[in-house]
């Protein structure tokens, strides 16, 4: 097993040291999905939470999130990120919410683009627990890690 990076040589949490590290052109993409009961997608479909527009307020949920990563996840290094997308889609058993964040920068944005999609869903929860007592968040991961020389 390799060796954890974000430890010291006494097991301590460790911020990594990335400056040694070439800027790169970092792109990272999750995805995950909450199932929702039919009448609660219908609902949704017809703009009749009462809350208001789920879909457009997870997407900017998770854009807000995907921002302030280094803020909720303890040796995230706080980065220029270039773009967000958060897209919402209705599937046949809820919703899938789909990120991607790219940066140009010394170390990756996986954990910008798994915060982004994880608060979109939140999101949809909160916004959705009124109508529906059996939500389920699930299948969160990451599908992509890509990077390039600039």
């Amino acid at each position: 097993m390799k060796k954890l990076s974000h430890t010291n040589a006494k097991g301590k949490a460790n911020m990594v040291d990335v400056g040694d590290k070439p800027a790169q052109l970092r792109i990272a993409k999750a995805t995950g999905q909450i199932n929702l009961a039919p009448a609660t997608i219908k609902l949704i479909k017809e703009n009749e939470i009462k809350k208001g527009d789920v879909l457009t307020t997870a997407e900017i949920a998770g854009i807000q999130a995907a921002k302030k990563t280094p803020d909720l996840i303890p040796l995230c290094h706080p980065l220029m990120i270039t773009k967000i997308d958060v897209k919402t889609k209705i599937i046949k058993t809820g919703i899938e919410v789909n990120s991607e964040v790219r940066c140009i920068g010394q170390t990756g944005v996986e954990m910008e683009a798994l915060t982004a999609v994880s608060v979109a869903l939140l999101t949809i929860y909160d916004m959705c627990k009124a109508v529906d007592k059996n939500m389920v968040i699930e299948k969160v991961y990451l599908v992509e890690k890509v990077k390039k020389e600039v």
